[in-house]
């Protein structure tokens, strides 16, 4: 499935337009196409439903999901929610990708009043891990400064020669030599213009006919007052004419189409467009300004004309003021004028290449990135539906709380608080936390002694007594681990204020490790701007042997898989191939050979050094013959050293967010937080623990 991000290159280049032709073109070549508008930009006059999604929806008979409020998604800029944001778009995408070939996704129109577009779009493309067209107009910009234009923008999204970077759709083109002539002209500013790299994928002539809005439209934009509604409805503003002069140098401009402006005391005006009117002129209509009534004598007369569907309006701006509002109007297509909405979808369609978009959205496309917000919005929605039973032993630690209420409240996960109810609840009143009805709260003292008995039972190859029992379970991590042990929970999380160790002993000594595993070891997905990484082991193990080395990567696919990334292995040393030598790059080599014998089918190759593993220039100059150079989604760390410098430089440096570390290895979840750990990691670990009990469920 295909996404096509339409990305504007400056205000007035026709998206919606753009929108609407390129879904007939692709329809009209077999294709199945969703449309998908993730942010309302309405219009001063729009009330209701955003215009573009209704104009899709009753010219292509469409339906979309309702995009985000401009409102809400300006609150959530401002408080600095953009996750969140991306989150909810994700959400509706799915809604409209299913079943479909391609979605045409329409971004946001750069306003005068709005500086964040141009961000907000590449957030958006890179969230839908889309195919990006630009859309530009020439307006008053000369070539040079359009190809700048298209150029600049390009670079937003990686740059003209990105694969993701597919072309640009030239719309409203103004040219005497004709559409050739011009695209000849702009290559000389944009060489790249109709290469391989970057395809023109359309070039639409201006057409003035298909800016004729309503007469009715021209007076709800002006507020006007309806003195002889007539034929508003059908008749259409073709030009525009303010009659100053006289009758005999006025009658040449009177044809159908023309708006006719004049004072309302004109009445020669009004006698000259009326007799035009029944001579078979279809005038557009007669605006009447500088707030002069006309006479009623004078219309009286001009009866025939008027019931034969001559509109007549009339404002209070005198004539000067009136021309600028004239010419100052949005000339956009109103969201129930099907008639011209239908005409330009037909004339944009017409002018568009579909043959490359059709050819290439006709194959599959490759492996999807996994971008951060589809990443946290499919953990989330994989969350709920398993609707996993997960223990804090933590208990009253306040980000912990808070964290609990919030996956109750969105049904992540059902939460059991392990701490004395009234400590919890001092708590949340002092942090301001409202706490769900059906938040479970379990006193540790209260129920620690039917834990006693099963304990000693599962350690008693280890002589455990029941006073060694009782004691033991004083630790709420332990008592939270036996609760697991029993399967009365699916999962625990810990570590908010207990170390890696508190939290995996008890897992060792009562959980076991998963059958086929002799160790547990971890990893962090790293939810960098444009796709999700797998880096292992960065907590657990401080120097793996090339067996132990080779099971972490095992592991690491096995967790990359379940939570959506597709595994490609890299086996991270400071050297690549054979390029450098020493104990650590064989150990490193070792553990390629083992992890392969293991999963032949698995992509992994090493050693590699990083930027090997992640920058594909460098990894065909490097290891042109690997299958994951270059292209690597899951890190391997030659020891704990490597790995947690490298996650933590990349997670500060980059300024992403990391989830985890996700423990793996054990026959249960559990898992382990970071000492300072914020809420919404503490959120996401709780989702990652329910999902592992999902698939180890399943």
């Amino acid at each position: 499935m295909h996404t096509l991000f339409l990305a504007p290159t400056g205000f007035g280049g026709g998206l919606n337009s753009i929108s609407l032709g390129l879904i007939r073109a692709l329809e009209k070549a077999g294709l199945k196409v969703g449309f998908f508008k993730p942010i309302a930009q309405p219009f001063p006059v729009d009330q209701g439903r955003e215009r573009s999604c209704i104009l899709v929806e009753r010219t292509l008979q469409l339906s979309s999901p309702e995009p985000l409020p401009l409102e809400r998604v300006e609150r959530q800029l401002a408080d600095g929610e953009i996750d969140l944001l991306l989150e909810d778009v994700v959400s509706r995408y799915q809604q409209v990708a299913a079943g479909k070939d391609v979605v045409i996704v329409e971004g946001m129109v750069p306003t005068r009043e709005s500086n964040y577009t141009q961000r907000i779009n590449t957030h958006l493309a890179k969230s839908l891990d889309a195919e990006v067209i630009l859309i530009a107009a020439q307006g008053s910009d000369s070539l040079k400064r359009l190809a700048e234009r298209i150029e600049i923008q390009a670079q937003l999204y990686g740059g003209a020669k990105d694969p993701k970077v597919l072309g640009v759709i030239l719309n409203k083109v103004k040219s005497e030599e004709g559409i050739p002539a011009f695209v000849d002209s702009l290559k000389q500013h944009l060489p790249l213009l109709g290469s391989a790299d970057f395809q023109l994928l359309g070039a639409i002539p201006f057409a003035e006919e298909l800016n004729a809005l309503r007469t009715r439209d021209i007076a709800e934009l002006l507020g006007a007052q309806v003195l002889n509604a007539g034929e508003a409805e059908q008749r259409r503003v073709s030009k525009i004419v303010l009659c100053a002069r006289a009758v005999p140098n006025t009658v040449q401009l009177l044809r159908s189409g023309v708006l006719v402006v004049t004072p309302g005391d004109r009445d020669d005006i009004i006698l000259a467009a009326s007799l035009a009117s029944l001579n078979g002129e279809k005038l557009a209509g007669l605006l009447l300004c500088s707030d002069f009534a006309p006479d009623p004598r004078i219309l009286e007369l001009c009866k025939a004309a008027l019931d034969g569907g001559l509109p007549v309006m009339t404002v209070e701006t005198n004539s000067y003021d009136t021309a600028n509002n004239l010419f100052g109007l949005n000339k956009e297509t109103p969201s129930d004028d099907i008639e011209r909405a239908t005409r330009v979808t037909d004339f944009i369609a017409q002018h568009l290449h579909p043959e490359f978009l059709h050819t290439r959205c006709s194959v599959p496309r490759g492996e999807l990135r996994m971008s951060p917000a589809a990443f946290r919005y499919q953990l989330v929605k994989r969350a709920q539906d398993a609707n996993k039973r997960i223990v804090l032993p933590e208990g009253n630690e306040p980000r912990t709380i808070r964290a609990a209420a919030i996956c109750q409240e969105r049904g992540i996960a059902r939460c059991v608080l392990l701490a004395k109810p009234e400590e919890v609840q001092q708590v949340a009143h002092e942090q301001g936390i409202s706490l769900p009805a059906s938040l479970e709260i379990l006193d540790p003292d209260a129920i620690a002694n039917r834990y006693v008995e099963p304990m000693c039972e599962m350690r008693k190859a280890k002589g455990l007594t029941p006073d060694d029992a009782r004691e033991q379970l004083k630790d709420t991590v332990v008592l939270g681990t036996m609760m697991l042990a029993l399967d009365e929970v699916d999962g625990l999380v810990s570590g908010a204020v207990h170390t890696t160790a508190n939290t995996i002993r008890p897992a060792l000594q009562l959980i076991k490790t998963a059958p086929g595993y002799s160790l547990v070891s971890s990893v962090f997905f790293m939810l960098l701007p444009d796709q999700v990484l797998v880096y292992g082991d960065c907590a657990v193990n401080p120097n793996p042997n090339a067996t132990e080395l080779a099971e972490i990567a095992l592991q690491s696919a096995e967790s990359a898989v379940a939570l959506g990334v597709n595994p490609r292995v890299a086996m991270i040393s400071y050297s690549t191939g054979s390029s450098g030598s020493g104990a650590e790059v064989e150990k490193v080599a070792e553990a390629t050979r083992i992890a392969q014998e293991h999963a032949p089918e698995l992509p992994i190759d090493g050693p590699l050094q990083y930027d090997a593993a992640s920058v594909l220039s460098v990894g065909r100059q490097k290891a042109p013959n690997s299958k994951v150079a270059g292209q690597a989604t899951v890190f391997i760390f030659p020891d704990l050293n490597t790995g947690n410098t490298t996650y933590k430089a990349v997670q500060r440096n980059a300024n992403c967010l990391s989830v985890g570390p996700m423990l793996q290895g054990l026959a249960k979840p559990v898992n382990d937080l970071s000492r300072g750990a914020l809420v919404d990691d503490i959120v996401f670990t709780i989702a990652l623990t329910a999902l592992q009990a999902a698939n180890q469920k399943a």
